[in-house]
C-alpha cells in the first residue's frame, strides 16, 4: 500500500475519535494551559465544581468585546456558586503580550487561556471566537456550545437586551443537578473566523521515522531508555506507537518532558520544553493513528541505553552506607557521614549520585564538613553544602571556571531521603566526584532563598509565601532551583535592582513534585551590589488538590513531604573573587539569609515588630545602640555586627555566646 494511503487508514479511526477539525469534540479531555499572566490552569483541577465555562476569545474581535460584559456579568452571578470561567485565545496572530494588551484596555479580569500550540481550540472543534462552551465535570461533556445569548444575533446589529440567555440556562441546569434538562444544548455562534492551518492546509503526513523519533530522541530518550528513570524505554515504533494515546495525553497537560518553567521567561542551557512546533508534532502524530513512515528506525539504531556515570568514571566515589528501607511506613531522614579518604585538598567541578534503588531514593543532598557527627534538622545547614540528586536533578558540570574546594581529611555529610513503595529493599547509593587539574578562576557559591517560619492555612487554595537575599556585593547568578512539597503549585524568582528595575528570571507556574530541575540560565545574570533575590512560591492546601494529604490542617515548615517549605537554591559567584582572593563571608551571607525571610514588609531592615522573641529579650534595652544609623530598624549588617561584638564578649569572659 502506498505510504499516503497507508496513512489515511490509520489515521481515520483516531482523527474521528479525537475530533479533531473532523467535527465539534463532544467530551473534552484534560489539558494544561498558562494564562495571559503566566497562570497554569488544568481543566480537570475542577472536577468538583458544578460547571466551567469558556468563551473563545481573540484580540480586537469586535463580537468579542461587546460580549464581555455580558460573560463578566454571568460570572459574577455564578462565580460564587463555584462556577469556574475562562477565556481561551487561539488565534496564530495574538501572543501574550497582546492579550495583556486587550486585557488592560477592555478590563478583562477572567483568565485568557493562550493556546499558542491551537492543540486545545482543535480538539474542540473551534471555528469561530465568542463561542460558549459550558462544559460538566460530571462528564467532561460539553452541556453546551453557542453563543452566550441572543442580544448579538448579528455582525451588524444587536439588541438593547437578550430575550434568550442559552449559556446561562444550561449552567443553571448543571447548577441545579439531579438531571436538570438543558432547553438548548447547541447553536450556531457568531464571531471572528480562527485560522488553524494543521487542520485545512493540505500537508505531508507526519510520520514517526522522519518527525517523532528525531522530537523523542532529543527531549524523552534520556529518561526513556533501559536502565533509565521513565518507567518504559523508547526501543523503537512499536513500543512507541503503543504509548502513543498517552504521549498524546502528557503533551496536552504538560506533564512531560518534565520541563515546568515559563518559555516566555528566560533561557535556560539544559531547558528540555517542547517547541510550540513539537509538541503539535507529537500530538497530531498520536491523532493521525501513530503512522510509522519509511525508513529505518531511528530509535533502533540508537541502542539507547542508561550508562552508570553518565558524566565519565568519577575521580572519587564514595559508598553511601547501605540502609534497610521498609515496605512501607515513614522512614525519619537519614544523615551518615563518611570519612573522606582523601589527605590532600581537591578542587570539585562536577558531582553524580547514582541512587542504590531510585523507586525508594527521593533525594539526596550532601556537603563537606569537619565533624564526625554533623547533622542537619532544617534542611538547609550543611558546613559546605556540594550537591544534589532527585529525579531530574540528576549529576552536573559546574559552570565553566567554577569549582568548590575540599580541605583534606573530614568527612562528607549526607542526608538521605526515603520514600517506602510497598517492597523492603536495601539502599546502596553512591556519590561520584570528579575534580579539576588546576585550581578554577573562582568558587562557585551556594545558598538557599528560604523561609523556615512559614504556615500554610488549611483549605486555602491559593496562598503565597515570599521570601529574598540581598547580595551587599556584585555577583553573577548561575542557577536557581525552586523547591517546595505536596502542596506548592507554583514558584517564580525575580530580581530587584538597586536602581529600582525588576525582572522576573524564572517562573516555575506548574510545579511538579516529582520533578526537582535545576535551571541553569543560558547567560549568566548580573547582580549589582545592593540587588535582591525574591522568591515566591504559592501553595494548595485544599482539597482540589490531588496531591494533598490533609486540607484541614495549618501545615508548617518541615524536611517530610507532608510538611512545606519555601526553598530557592541559588548558585552563584562573586564578581570580584577569585580562589587567589576569597572574599565570601558564610556568616554575612547568612544573616543575610535571615533578613530576608523576617522582613516581612521587604523594606531591608528590621522593625521591633519583626523581630523574633529571643532577639527581642536580647535588645530590650539595646536596640536603639544596635540601630547604628538610627533608622528605626536593623539591617543585616547592623545585626552581624552585633553578634560579633558578642562573640568577642563571650571569647573574653571565657563563656559560650548565647543566640
Amino acid at each position: 500500500m502506498p505510504y499516503r494511503l497507508q496513512a489515511l487508514s490509520l489515521a481515520l479511526p483516531l482523527a474521528l475519535a479525537f475530533a479533531a477539525g473532523q467535527g465539534q469534540a463532544a467530551r473534552v479531555d484534560n489539558f494544561v494551559l498558562l494564562d495571559h499572566e503566566g497562570a497554569a490552569h488544568e481543566l480537570y483541577y475542577y472536577r468538583d465544581a458544578p460547571a466551567v465555562v469558556i468563551m473563545v476569545q481573540g484580540n480586537g474581535c469586535p463580537i468579542v468585546r461587546n460580549a464581555l460584559n455580558d460573560y463578566k456579568a454571568l460570572r459574577d452571578r455564578y462565580g460564587e456558586q463555584g462556577v469556574e470561567f475562562y477565556l481561551l485565545n487561539a488565534n496564530l496572530q495574538d501572543d501574550r503580550a497582546s492579550m495583556r494588551k486587550e486585557a488592560a484596555e477592555w478590563d478583562i479580569d477572567i483568565p485568557i487561556l493562550d493556546d499558542e500550540a491551537q492543540l486545545i481550540g482543535e480538539s474542540l472543534g473551534l471555528v469561530r471566537t465568542a463561542e460558549v462552551l459550558v462544559i460538566d465535570p460530571k462528564t467532561w461533556q460539553i452541556a453546551y456550545r453557542g453563543p452566550l445569548n441572543d442580544r448579538i444575533n448579528d455582525y451588524e446589529r444587536q439588541r438593547a437586551e437578550a430575550s434568550e440567555h442559552y449559556a446561562a440556562d444550561a449552567i443553571e441546569a448543571l447548577v441545579a443537578g439531579e438531571g436538570q434538562a438543558i432547553k438548548v444544548a447547541q447553536r450556531d455562534a457568531i464571531g471572528c473566523l480562527i485560522n488553524f492551518p494543521a487542520r485545512t492546509e493540505q500537508q505531508v503526513p507526519i510520520s514517526y521515522t522522519a518527525d517523532v523519533a528525531p522530537i523523542l530522541q532529543q527531549n524523552c530518550v534520556v529518561c526513556h531508555q533501559e536502565g533509565g528513570i521513565g518507567p518504559w524505554a523508547m526501543t523503537g515504533y512499536n513500543m512507541v506507537r503503543g504509548f502513543a494515546p498517552m504521549i498524546r495525553e502528557v503533551v496536552r497537560t504538560k506533564r512531560m518532558p518534565p520541563w515546568h518553567a515559563d518559555p516566555h521567561i528566560g533561557t535556560f542551557k539544559n531547558g528540555r520544553g517542547l517547541t510550540v512546533e513539537e509538541a503539535r508534532t507529537l500530538v497530531h502524530w498520536a491523532e493521525a493513528g501513530a503512522p510509522r513512515g519509511e525508513g529505518d528506525d531511528p530509535l533502533e539504531l540508537a541502542d539507547n541505553r542508561a550508562v552508570e556515570w553518565p558524566l565519565g568514571e568519577p575521580d572519587l566515589i564514595i559508598d553511601i552506607p547501605a540502609y534497610e528501607v521498609p515496605a512501607s511506613g515513614v522512614v525519619d531522614y537519614q544523615f551518615p557521614v563518611v570519612k573522606n579518604p582523601l589527605d590532600e585538598p581537591v578542587w570539585i567541578v562536577a558531582t553524580d549520585i547514582l541512587p542504590g534503588d531510585r523507586n525508594v531514593v527521593h533525594h539526596v543532598l550532601f556537603g563537606s564538613t569537619e565533624s564526625e557527627t554533623a547533622v542537619s534538622d532544617r534542611g538547609f545547614d550543611f558546613e559546605q553544602y556540594i550537591g544534589g540528586y532527585a529525579p531530574g536533578n540528576e549529576g552536573s558540570h559546574m559552570p565553566q571556571g567554577t569549582g568548590i574546594r575540599v580541605e583534606g581529611g573530614g568527612y562528607y555529610q549526607i542526608q538521605m531521603h526515603y520514600t517506602p513503595y510497598g517492597k523492603a529493599v536495601v539502599d546502596h547509593s553512591k556519590l561520584g566526584l570528579y575534580f579539576a587539574d588546576e585550581p578554577p578562576a573562582n568558587y562557585l557559591r551556594q545558598t538557599v532563598v528560604v523561609d523556615p517560619t512559614i504556615r500554610v492555612p488549611a483549605n486555602d487554595a491559593r496562598f503565597q509565601e515570599e521570601a529574598y537575599l540581598t547580595f551587599d556585593r556584585d555577583a553573577v547568578l548561575h542557577s536557581l532551583v525552586p523547591h517546595s512539597h505536596y502542596r506548592g503549585i507554583a514558584s517564580h524568582f525575580e530580581l530587584q535592582r538597586p536602581d529600582g528595575s525588576s525582572e522576573m528570571l524564572l517562573s516555575v507556574p506548574n510545579y511538579d513534585f516529582n520533578w526537582q530541575r535545576t535551571y541553569e540560565f543560558a547567560e549568566p545574570v548580573a547582580m549589582p551590589a545592593g540587588s535582591k533575590l525574591v522568591h515566591r512560591t504559592v501553595y494548595d492546601n485544599s482539597a482540589r488538590n490531588p496531591g494533598n494529604p490533609d486540607p484541614n490542617r495549618d501545615v508548617p515548615w518541615g524536611l517530610q513531604s507532608w510538611d512545606e517549605m519555601l526553598y530557592g537554591a541559588v548558585t552563584f559567584t562573586w564578581r570580584e573573587e577569585s580562589t587567589a582572593n576569597p572574599i565570601h563571608n558564610e556568616e554575612l551571607q547568612e544573616t543575610f539569609q535571615f533578613v530576608g525571610f523576617m522582613d516581612r514588609n521587604m523594606d531591608g531592615k528590621l522593625v521591633w515588630s519583626e523581630l523574633p522573641e529571643r532577639m527581642k529579650k536580647r535588645l530590650v534595652q539595646g536596640f536603639a545602640a544596635v540601630d547604628a544609623n538610627g533608622d528605626g530598624g536593623l539591617d543585616a549588617n547592623e545585626i552581624f555586627n552585633m553578634n560579633n561584638r558578642r562573640q568577642e564578649v563571650a571569647a573574653t569572659d571565657g563563656a559560650p555566646s548565647a543566640e
